[in-house]
């Protein structure tokens, strides 16, 4: 069960960095929901590997192959119709060199879950490319989650994010309590996920001094959703950042979430982090602010629902590192092989949006 989340909306992931595939299987969703396939692959473009100087040489198509639970619509060509069976879909791994990884069966990567992975699983697992732990089984998320976002944009739900830092260069936050649906979505319309250019331009100076310097970094990711009814999640454990967190940290390389104000929290008085309220016009409630982020005791408020990311520097550097030879017992030096991401920052801002659908889809049903 360790690769499956959701109550009515069940994802399972299948597949390792190197299998011939990895893929996804969607079990729940109702007969009738419409995909398109022209906006999905778009999505799911935002994330694949091979496009950009800051992304790994690895070039795969992430073309989508669905064997199960989607039927074409016969008056659109671009259309799928769920048909209430499990939508089952597989991407193919074409652009694979599992000879970089032949010294990893023996020589565990700093970062990496090879040592963990080497005592959980008795030294069966497969180290090629991480396995089942890479972030390449990220791609079969987008392809289910990106299917989400269709369908919850049709019930007037809306999801964005980007990089809010890398290496400590800021990108211009949103605005919690008046963030519109235009800026949220501007940054997924850029090659570059930021909602200010100018830091985007740092930001990409930074990865490329790290990647010339055999290095890599880290950021943080910030993610918003519009259009949630107030009243969705439940007490204790089922709220709404429950349930989100358990499917974020399943994202690789996430090891920090916080909602609304978040740490900074703890330096505030309760007089300015409380959101006060007035009464509209309309005679509806309202707030004065948006510092819990959008949710309340694991309920959401009606506001924007608000989170940022922390994602650590890629752990495949090419530096060389102290590790240890696991068959000879004896300390040895460790140079990777292989082609990695100086900083994953940038296509992980479409996964953190298509977890953060599903679970919200999920919820709402």
């Amino acid at each position: 069960m360790a690769s499956i989340f959701g109550d009515r909306i069940v994802v399972s992931v299948f597949g390792q960095s190197h299998s011939s595939g990895i893929g996804v299987v969607m079990d729940g969703v109702p007969a009738g929901e419409a995909l398109s396939m022209k906006e999905l692959r778009s999505f799911m473009q935002r994330r694949a590997p091979g496009r950009a100087s800051y992304s790994t040489k690895r070039k795969e198509a992430d073309e989508p192959e669905i064997l199960s639970g989607l039927l074409e619509d016969d008056s659109d060509a671009d259309r799928f119709i769920s048909c209430g069976a499990p939508i089952c879909a597989v991407i193919r791994n074409t652009d694979t060199r599992s000879a970089d990884y032949e010294e990893q069966k023996r020589v565990p990567r700093p970062g990496h879950a090879d040592l963990t992975a080497e005592i959980k699983y008795r030294g069966f697992q497969d180290v090629r490319g991480g396995g089942h732990f890479s972030g390449r089984l990220t791609a079969p998320l987008c392809f289910a989650g990106g299917f989400a976002k269709q369908i919850l944009e049709r019930q007037g739900i809306y999801i964005g994010a980007h990089i809010a830092a890398i290496g400590g260069i800021k990108d211009s936050c949103y605005d919690p309590l008046r963030l519109s649906r235009e800026q949220l979505m501007y940054a997924s319309k850029q090659s570059f996920p930021v909602n200010d250019e100018s830091a985007g331009e740092d930001m990409r100076a930074l990865i490329e001094e790290a990647r010339m310097d055999c290095d890599s970094v880290g950021g943080i990711i910030e993610c918003a959703v519009l259009g949630v009814p107030a009243g969705l999640g439940d007490p204790m454990f089922d709220g709404v950042e429950n349930r989100l967190s358990r499917a974020l940290f399943g994202i690789p390389a996430v090891k920090g979430l916080e909602f609304g104000e978040g740490f900074s929290a703890a330096s505030m008085r309760g007089s300015q982090h409380n959101d006060a309220y007035r009464m509209r016009e309309d005679g509806s409630i309202g707030f004065l602010s948006n510092h819990a982020g959008g949710i309340l005791g694991g309920i959401s408020t009606g506001l924007p629902i608000v989170f940022r990311i922390a994602i650590k520097p890629t752990a495949s550097i090419a530096k060389p590192q102290d590790s240890v030879d696991i068959k000879d017992r004896r300390d040895r030096e460790l140079i990777i092989k292989g082609r990695h991401d100086p900083c994953i920052v940038p296509r992980a801002v479409p996964v953190v949006e298509a977890v953060t659908a599903l679970c919200i889809y999920d919820m709402m049903l």
